[in-house]
């Protein structure tokens, strides 16, 4: 039999026909030209640190305006849907223009288009503190939504060109628990502010970040961007932004009023549809804004679910747990920033640990350990009640943090790590887009467990079910904020006993439910998730 020469034999590892190249170890696709993987940029590390202003400006924004409201509603004369707004219009801006902001970073570099982003973030600030009505205001936080929406993106996209291969877990790590630190610093910072100065400052201190952030990135932060400039494409930009927007809107609109609201579901569906008519699209797009083969890469499909329903299980936890500090143990907006301090102080002892795990067990050994630890926290905390200790809770969201610590950051390496260079921001929009979906539905659809738990168990017996009367009864079933107002509004501690107890119920099952989606995927991670950190030399 004649052997075949061996520069005629096809790769071993060769895709076959319409499957992308991939690593047999990693499942990477193709890497650009940049810095070499084995040394990185020389002034990495002083860049990632000049990134961490910025990405703390976005978190802190992400929840000082909750402590804030009801100060803006009485100094602007905002109405409740304008109050509403004041909420939802960050968050769309975030939405529709996050993955072109990626486009952008690639396209144009990472560099000048963070500075101008970080420009137009500071801007919104100014015009936030400074707005005379409740329209303005609503303007002013669009702005500083389209600064946001390219900030995060374009961030992690210059991770991959400074970064080598062993020590992108860490600067992922970095970025995402600086993001997170905003989310307990707002309220302990913003209610302070509230308290001691005028109210435009809850707002002005993201100027001085800003202005750190730019020095900063303009001394330390290397330019990168894509060799190859891509054209627009228009049809992918329009739909891809406008699908987002009303998908966000429709899963905020539920949260609001529930799953059977036609409204709301009215704009969930039409943003599915819109998705859908993108995907098409860049099916048949020559040169498509998302290359749909990256979900065929393991790494980048596995690395994006996972940190996508991680993000639903956080977002559920940060909604379900600032009610219970508040509705249960009697804090203030500051005293509820500061007990949630104890998720991020977990998250910075997981997150180092995160990349020695991945490399010494395989990522996807760490990222279910990552999970296993967030369950069996979730698990924990499922058995609290109404007389429960603080210091068991404390115990019990630290591990949160921990779980987070350790499966966020591994996930997103392997979501991220499989990207070509010129494409990293799109990249990283999408899955930051992806995580930002998977947090609007943690809280939607946990919150809608928490709040059917909370109904089945709100019940009024003896003299307090005499006192309490039908009217006033539904009114309470609402929510636990609407039941604890009106026991304060009668002087009925029976029913505010009641409220507390049914609370804690829905919050046991929200907390039971998370434990077993964090079990599932953990399996998952294990069975799918490539088993190496690294590719395997070239051949």
């Amino acid at each position: 039999m004649t052997e075949v020469p061996a520069a005629d034999r096809p790769a071993p590892d060769h895709p076959g026909p319409g499957r992308p190249p991939q690593d047999p170890g990693t499942g990477r696709l193709p890497q650009s030209t940049g810095q070499p993987q084995s040394t990185g940029h020389p002034r990495r590390w002083w860049a990632l640190f000049s990134l961490v202003p910025a990405v703390l400006a976005i978190g802190l924004d992400s929840t000082v305006l909750s402590v804030a409201l009801p100060t803006l509603g009485v100094r602007l004369h905002a109405s409740t849907d304008q109050l509403l707004w004041f909420m939802i219009s960050y968050t769309l801006a975030f939405a529709a223009l996050m993955i072109p902001g990626g486009l952008v970073g690639d396209r144009f570099g990472r560099r000048r288009t963070l500075l101008g982003a970080l420009a137009v973030f500071g801007a919104g600030s100014v015009l936030c503190a400074t707005a005379g009505s409740a329209g303005a205001f609503i303007a002013a936080r669009i702005v500083l939504g389209v600064g946001g929406a390219v900030i995060m993106p374009v961030c992690l996209g210059a991770l991959p060109a400074l970064f080598p291969e062993e020590e992108r877990p860490k600067a992922i790590a970095t970025i995402m628990a600086t993001s997170m630190l905003g989310y307990p610093v707002g309220p302990i910072l913003g209610g302070w502010l509230l308290t001691h100065v005028w109210w435009g400052w809850v707002f002005l201190m993201n100027v001085p970040m800003v202005l750190a952030g730019i020095l900063a990135i303009a001394l330390f932060l290397p330019e990168s961007q894509a060799k190859d400039r891509r054209r627009f494409d228009l049809p992918g930009l329009a739909t891809s932004s406008v699908g987002l927007t009303l998908f966000t809107y429709g899963v905020t609109e539920i949260g609001q009023n529930g799953w059977t609201d036609p409204r709301s579901q009215t704009f969930v569906i039409t943003g599915v549809l819109v998705l859908a008519a993108f995907v098409v699209l860049q099916r048949r797009s020559g040169d498509p804004l998302i290359d749909l083969a990256w979900f065929a890469v393991r790494g980048f499909s596995w690395g994006a679910a996972m940190s996508t329903v991680v993000s639903f299980v956080m977002f559920g936890l940060l909604f379900g747990m600032p009610l219970y500090f508040q509705a249960v143990t009697g804090q203030d907006p500051q005293g509820t920033g500061i007990r949630l301090l104890p998720v991020i102080a977990g998250m910075l002892v997981g997150a180092p640990l995160a990349d020695r795990l991945a490399r010494s067990l395989g990522p996807h050994r760490g990222m279910g350990l990552g999970l296993l630890v967030l369950a069996a926290s979730l698990g924990a905390g499922s058995t609290t009640t109404a007389q429960s200790a603080g210091w068991a809770t404390t115990f019990w969201i630290t591990g949160c943090g921990l779980g987070i610590g350790l499966a966020l950051p591994t996930a997103m390496d392997a979501a991220l790590g499989p990207l070509p260079e010129e494409s990293a921001g799109v990249g990283s929009a999408l899955v930051q887009a992806l995580r930002m979906v998977g947090g609007s539905l943690g809280a939607a659809v946990l919150g809608s467990v928490l709040d059917a738990g909370y109904r089945a168990h709100l019940q009024l017996t003896g003299a307090t079910a005499t006192r309490v009367t039908a009217a006033q009864l539904t009114a309470a079933r609402e929510n636990v904020t609407a039941g604890m107002a009106l026991a304060r509004r009668e002087g009925s501690a029976d029913l505010a006993a009641a409220v507390r107890t049914a609370f804690v119920h829905g919050l046991d099952s929200m907390l039971l439910t998370s434990a077993a989606l964090a079990v599932v995927c953990a399996g998952l991670a294990a069975a799918f998730v490539p088993r190496r950190a690294h590719p395997a030399p070239p051949r």
